[in-house]
């Protein structure tokens, strides 16, 4: 009864997040963080119900899950040869700058996974919000795709260095993760030559006129099992759900309606629980302090100026001055990703309370003053060029 109470109280949190968003336009998981936040420090909710734990942590998966969705293997590849050479180009600048970062502040190794991390979520709702007409926002979305696999890879090596120490069992999750990269890779050939001949299997995994909602309970089977197979082979649990939302959206395009059906379960009842959980792990008196602030806005300058060197370094004669910033500042919102390394640094040690707190208010104020400023910038430049078009 205790357990149904506490998840009572966090539903009516989740009823309210989309409302305050709408009204004060603010990305809905910042207003779930705050909310968490907020409900701990005035006694709504209190810190440690396992049931709650569990439920956030199946979010932050489902999460991955609705990530490797959004991801078509075809569309990437039909931009290889256009941008692979200069995604490379970004990335190692990226990694580079953090890596120097990391040696100049003396910082923890935390760092150089945490500062050029890149995560799909928040690029998703601008070209949801604004389309992909754009140069810089269709750009984004193949470096999105790029980075989220880098991302999800390095918080595996993260995870298990952290965890286990630089041993035999880290460099044997490392070969895990390998092969089971290659692994994927082959079953997805292979699954191609046979879907190629026997088109009609499609249809029977998932029909046209699926009354029982049989897409969904694959769907779901999925999600678990390849959940399951990374936790036997002890590998982040991310990757699994990862790879079963790639599989069914490069698989199964014909259920043009599903990815939605996922998606709102998702947002609508699992993802909300990880947010939430987030920000009852938040002390606000720590937020509030001097120190945190300071630490959060140097951790968010880093990215960003990281950001900003790497894109001008790889797109400037591409997309030029203006889009080249809107770029930079979209991959500046790992909101996602940032969260789930500090916590799991916090959770092994590498990092302090504090400076858990500091990487979360980074990534409230990336997630709400950067969105700001794109729509701003986005703005301004329209009004600019309506005015030089006038005065032509």
């Amino acid at each position: 009864m205790e357990n149904l109470i506490f998840l009572a109280h966090v539903v009516l949190l989740m009823v309210l997040s989309p409302i305050i968003s709408r009204v004060f336009r603010i990305p809905t998981p910042v207003v779930e963080i705050l909310l968490g936040s907020f409900a701990v420090w005035a006694g709504f909710l209190h810190v440690g119900n396992e049931v709650f734990r569990s439920l956030a942590k199946i979010g932050f998966l489902y999460l991955m899950f609705l990530a490797g969705l959004e991801i078509d293997i075809q569309r990437f590849l039909h931009y290889r040869d256009r941008f692979l050479k200069k995604a490379l180009l970004y990335f190692i600048c990226l990694y580079s700058i953090s890596f120097i970062i990391y040696l100049s502040f003396n910082l923890s190794p935390v760092y150089i996974v945490a500062i050029p991390i890149v995560s799909l979520g928040m690029i998703m709702a601008l070209i949801n919000q604004h389309g992909r007409e754009h140069k810089w926002l269709e750009l984004s979305l193949i470096i999105g795709v790029i980075g989220e696999l880098i991302s999800i890879g390095a918080l595996v090596i993260f995870d298990g260095a952290i965890t286990h120490g630089l041993g035999w069992h880290f460099f044997k999750s490392i070969l895990i993760l390998i092969t089971v990269l290659f692994s994927s890779y082959f079953l997805y050939r292979i699954l191609k030559i046979i879907f190629w001949w026997y088109p009609n299997l499609k249809r029977l995994i998932m029909p046209n006129d699926d009354t029982m909602h049989q897409s969904l309970r694959f769907s779901m089977a999925l999600f678990f099992i390849l959940l399951a197979l990374m936790q036997w082979l002890e590998i982040d649990m991310a990757l699994g759900a990862f790879m079963a939302g790639i599989f069914i959206a490069n698989f199964f395009a014909h259920k043009k309606e599903l990815p939605h059906q996922l998606s709102a379960f998702g947002f609508g009842l699992l993802v909300p629980f990880f947010f939430i959980f987030v920000g009852t792990t938040l002390d606000l008196n720590l937020i509030f302090s001097a120190n945190i602030l300071t630490h959060a806005l140097w951790i968010v300058v880093a990215m960003v100026g990281a950001r900003l060197a790497s894109s001008f370094a790889a797109y400037y004669s591409y997309l030029g001055f203006r889009s080249t910033v809107l770029f930079s500042l979209g991959d500046s919102m790992p909101l996602l990703f940032l969260v789930a390394i500090a916590t799991i640094s916090v959770k092994n040690g590498a990092i302090g309370e504090e400076e858990y707190a500091s990487f979360i208010v980074a990534a409230l104020i990336e997630g709400i003053v950067i969105m700001t400023l794109i729509q701003f910038l986005m703005f301004l430049f329209k009004r600019f060029d309506r005015k030089n078009e006038e005065k032509n």
